[in-house]
């Protein structure tokens, strides 16, 4: 048996090595499974040869690292920001947004997993606490869709598109609770995953946004065929409540706020990601993250908290 040792706040604690838990560390990755657990196994092996019976989990990590390095620099460069990402102070922040359709769910679910993080909300379910809150009378906008929202405004203007100008109105109302949400997990410390149409970029205060803990990313699907196969997809599950039709007849207009979405992150200077390769825009993500955040210069800020995942 090998045991891990860290230090939580002063006391020393113990749990059993883990290839399982290793595994999924080195998987961030993207090297596989199957590759994964055979690394975690011949790191085990090389702990048992060397006659290590306790050892500390930083110690470990040189270790993982050491033999990541024999094997492909650009896997330890992944697992060495991945720790630091891990172990860093400041809460992990990802915004992900898009028009209708274009997967922000999928995404973050697949991203969630990918980065073993726990919160995930949708901007939809803060819309729903939000009609609790707000009446029909009070706020019109907020119990429509973000792209029919334009029909319920009152007096619409003529210098901007009536559906862009829905889209806006009814973001500026979500808008106020992801606010609220980034607040409390920057103050609170925790990692999160924000998805929905509503994430825009511009739209959240700035000195948020300068923190540099938080990323927001904007999914597109340029192709309009592709973008109406989503749809189709989405409708044949059991669970969707909103019909096909609902959705094509305001196919032009969900086409509209993407477009907005990608002039807000152009002008905001945010990635955009055409999501046509589920892997391939994980990858993306999880590669823009890992060279923002990741990095040695955040590791020893924490020795004081448990950290087992190695």
């Amino acid at each position: 048996m090998i045991w891990i040792t860290s230090d939580v706040d002063g006391n020393v604690y113990k749990e059993p090595f883990s290839k399982g838990i290793l595994s999924r560390s080195l998987n961030i990755s993207d090297i596989g499974a199957q590759k994964a657990h055979e690394i975690a196994c011949d790191i085990e092996m090389e702990l048992i040869e060397n006659g290590v019976t306790e050892i500390h989990s930083y110690e470990l990590a040189e270790v993982i690292l050491t033999h990541l390095e024999k094997i492909d620099s650009s896997i330890a460069n992944k697992y060495k920001n991945w720790r630091s990402l891990r172990t860093s102070e400041k809460p992990l922040i990802i915004l992900i947004g898009g028009a209708s359709g274009v997967g922000t769910s999928s995404m973050a679910f697949e991203l969630a997993n990918r980065l073993r993080l726990k919160n995930l909300i949708s901007t939809d379910m803060i819309r729903e606490v939000m009609r609790k809150m707000l009446s029909k009378d009070l706020s019109p906008v907020i119990h429509k869709s973000s792209f029919d929202a334009h029909e319920s405004i009152r007096t619409t203007s003529i210098s901007i598109d009536n559906v862009i100008e829905g889209f806006v109105s009814h973001v500026d109302v979500v808008n106020v609770g992801i606010e609220a949400i980034i607040e409390r997990s920057v103050k609170e410390g925790i990692s999160i995953i924000i998805e929905g149409v509503h994430v825009v970029p511009g739209f959240i205060k700035p000195d948020l946004m300068e923190n540099n803990n938080i990323i927001i990313f904007t999914l597109t699907v340029d192709d309009e065929e592709s973008h109406k196969q989503r749809f189709y997809s989405r409708c044949r599950q059991p669970w969707v409540k909103r019909s096909l039709e609902k959705y094509m007849d305001n196919f032009d207009a969900i086409r509209k706020t993407q477009k907005f979405l990608k002039q807000q992150a152009t002008i905001n200077d945010s990635r955009i990601i055409d999501n046509m390769d589920i892997n391939k825009t994980i990858d993306i993500m999880v590669n823009d993250i890992l060279d923002k955040f990741g990095g040695v210069d955040n590791v020893e800020q924490q020795k004081s908290k448990r950290h087992n995942d190695y």
